[in-house]
C-alpha cells in the first residue's frame, strides 16, 4: 500500500513541477522542472531525513544525555522488533516530535524540549510508540519525499510568478496570468496531495503505537496536552514540513485548519478509545 502512496506522490508533485515549468518558460521549462524533479527525488530519498533534522537544528543524543527518551525509545523499538533509532532533541518549547528516516535501518526519532517538559512517562512513550510505528510502516520516507517535493514546487512556483510579473509573456506556456494564477494556486495543490497521503497514515500510526505502548491512553492523553500547548506556543515550521509531526505545529488559524495535514485531534482521540473498547 506504502509503495502505491510513494508512486502516486512522486507522479503527482513531479507533474505538478513541469507543468508549472512550462507555463513559466515553455518546453525549456519543463525540462528545466523536470531536471529539478529528478533530483529532488533522489535527493529526498537519500538525504532529505538529515535535511529536515538540520532544519530544525535537532542533536542527536546518547542514553547519558536524555535518558528518559533514550530508555523509552530502546525499549519500545524492541518491542516492536526494530532496530534501534536515532534519538535527536530539537531545542524550544513548543511540544511536538517526529520520525524520518528512509527505511528502519537509517531511522531517526526526534522529540522538542518542549515535550519533555509536559508530558508524563506513558503519554511520553505513547508519543514515541506512534513516532516507532511510522518508522515500521514506512511512512518517514514517504513524509521525508513530500516534505522535500513540496519545498521544490513551492520554489518552482514563486520563481514562476515573478518571472510572469516581469516578463510579457510565458512564451509556449501561456499567458501571464495564467502562469501568475497556476503559481499561486500550485503550493495549495501541493498540500492538498500532502493531505491525501498524510490524513490516513496518522490514524494508522495512531492505532499501531497503542499496540506497541501496550495501551491506547497515554498517547490520547499526549494529543489532547499537544495539541493544546501547540497552540500556545505553535513552533517555527516550514509548511512543507508540517506533515511529519505529531500535531501540526503551525498556528491554529482556520486556514491552517482547513489546509492542515492532520486529522482533528478530537477524532483521533475518539478513535484511540473506541480501539480501548474493543480490545475489553
Amino acid at each position: 500500500m506504502n509503495t502505491i502512496k510513494l508512486v502516486f506522490l512522486l507522479a503527482s508533485m513531479t507533474g505538478l513541477l513541469i507543468f508549472i515549468g512550462s507555463l513559466a518558460a515553455g518546453r525549456l521549462g519543463a525540462l528545466g522542472a523536470l531536471i529539478v524533479a529528478a533530483v529532488m527525488n533522489f535527493g529526498s530519498y537519500w538525504y532529505s531525513d538529515s535535511l529536515i533534522l538540520k532544519m530544525y537544528n535537532a542533536h542527536e543524543v546518547s542514553e547519558t544525555q536524555a535518558p528518559e527518551v533514550y530508555t523509552a525509545v530502546k525499549n519500545l523499538a524492541a518491542r516492536a522488533q526494530l532496530p534501534m533509532p536515532k534519538v535527536y532533541t530539537i531545542p524550544g518549547n513548543s511540544p511536538n516530535a517526529f520520525a524520518t528516516g528512509r527505511d528502519e535501518n537509517h531511522a531517526a526519532v526526534a522529540v522538542t524540549d518542549g515535550i519533555l517538559k509536559i508530558l508524563s512517562k506513558e503519554e511520553l512513550e505513547g508519543v514515541i510508540a506512534h513516532e516507532l510505528s511510522h518508522i515500521r510502516n514506512r511512512d518517514t520516507l514517504i513524509a521525508s519525499i513530500t516534505a522535500t517535493m513540496a519545498g521544490a514546487i513551492v520554489m518552482v512556483a514563486t520563481v514562476a510568478k515573478w518571472g510572469a510579473l516581469f516578463g510579457s509573456d510565458t512564451g509556449e506556456g501561456g499567458s501571464t496570468i495564467v502562469a501568475i494564477v497556476t503559481a499561486v494556486v500550485a503550493p495549495v495543490a501541493a498540500t492538498i496531495i500532502q493531505m491525501a497521503v498524510s490524513r490516513s497514515r496518522e490514524y494508522l500510526a495512531d492505532e499501531g503505537g497503542a499496540q506497541v505502548a501496550g495501551s491506547p491512553y497515554g498517547l490520547a492523553s499526549a494529543l489532547g496536552k499537544l495539541a493544546k500547548a501547540s497552540r500556545s506556543i505553535p513552533l517555527n515550521a516550514n509548511p512543507s514540513t508540517a506533515h511529519i509531526f505529531i500535531v501540526n505545529p503551525l498556528s491554529n488559524t482556520f486556514v491552517m485548519n482547513l489546509f492542515s495535514t492532520h486529522p482533528p485531534v478530537e477524532k483521533r482521540i475518539a478513535r484511540l478509545l473506541k480501539q480501548s473498547e474493543k480490545r475489553n
